[in-house]
Formats: structure tokens, sequence, C-alpha cells
């Protein structure tokens, strides 16, 4: 079992980096947060969980163990796969899905893409009494760090290579287009990277 990954980045996708390790590049599914945290050609260390399938082997790398950890508890539910597993600490921070399943916050599990209210539920019913410590932040309603995306697209942006002024546009454009409630930020930046598409 490969358990973290140490080497150079050696390029950067929307959903994915590549690590160099040992002269072999790596391929690692990673969440938006954990991507703003890399930059090409510098050296990075994320934890990692493979994923075995009967026709695909998939490394997802974490920004620590505390988010691998829970990538992988969140997959003992029943219906939970590990790109939903992804998808939920990709909207929420560790400590923000802690306190939605301890709390049995449906609401803030429902704004994960591809889970509903029933699924939610399902959540807080078989992990509750497993979740671990639940933390206590100042987070928004629900655990959700509302506040925290426009920062959160900026260093996506900045992390695929776009200038910091380009970034900034980008995160204006987005904002301009946010009626009501705020999507998930992986939404959010494939939607700042269209815009940016445009202007190359």
């Amino acid at each position: 079992m490969i358990a973290s990954v140490r080497g150079v980045v050696a390029a950067i996708a929307p959903d994915s980096a590549v690590i160099e390790v040992g002269g072999v590049g790596l391929q690692l599914q990673c969440a938006p947060g954990t991507l703003a945290g890399l930059k090409a050609g510098a050296e990075a260390r994320l934890a990692a969980s493979l994923v075995v399938r009967e026709d695909s082997l998939t490394l997802y790398g974490f920004a620590d163990d505390d988010e691998k950890h829970l990538f992988e508890l969140l997959q003992t539910a029943s219906g939970v796969g590990p790109r939903l597993a992804q998808a939920v600490l990709a909207v929420h921070q560790p400590d923000a899905v802690r306190r939605a399943i301890g709390g049995g916050d449906i609401a803030a599990l429902t704004r994960v893409p591809g889970i509903g209210k029933k699924g939610a539920e399902r959540l807080v019913l078989e992990l509750r009494d497993r979740i671990g410590p639940v933390g206590v932040g100042a987070d928004g309603p629900g655990g959700v760090l509302v506040g925290d995306w426009p920062d959160q697209v900026r260093q996506g942006v900045l992390a695929l290579g776009w200038t910091a002024s380009q970034a900034d546009q980008a995160v204006a454009a987005v904002a301009e287009t946010i009626d009501g409630a705020v999507p998930p930020v992986p939404v959010l930046l494939r939607q700042a990277i269209r815009l940016l598409g445009r202007t190359r």
C-alpha cells in the first residue's frame, strides 16, 4: 500500500498532479484545496491512498494524513466510492465534515454534488459514532467555508500557472455569476479556468 508520496511536482492539472519519485511520474487525483498548495518544479509530500479496481489502480493525494484518513473512512459508508469521498473533501474542510456528520447536519452534506437527502442521512447514521472528535470553528452555516472560496479558487488558478492579476480577474468574473447559494469550490475553479482559457 502506498501511504505517501514525496518528490518534485512535474505537472498540475485541474483535478490531479504528477509527482516524480525516483524517475517515475505518479499521477494523484487531488481536490482543488490540495492542488492549490502545490507548485510545479517544487518538492512536495502528499499523503496517498491507493484505490484498487478490477480495471484500474488510482492514487488519491491529500495535503495531510487527516484528510486521507477521513477519505478512507467515508468510503466505509454504503454507496460512497472514492470520487464521492473526494467530492466531500473538496467542498468541506475535514473538521466541517466531522461537525456535519457528528451533528446530523443534512443540509451541509447535501451541498456536496452527488449526495442527496437519503445519502446524507445514511452517512450520519453509519459514521456518526466513528467520525472522531468534532472540532468547533467559526465557519459558516453547517461548517461550509463560504467566505474562503475566492482564496481557494485564486490559489488553484495560480497553481495551474496563471499570473496573480489573471487569478484576481477570474475570481472577480466568477463572483459576478454567483446568485444565491455558493457552488462547490471545484465547480467555481472549473468556471475560472474556462474563463481564463478564452483570454489566453
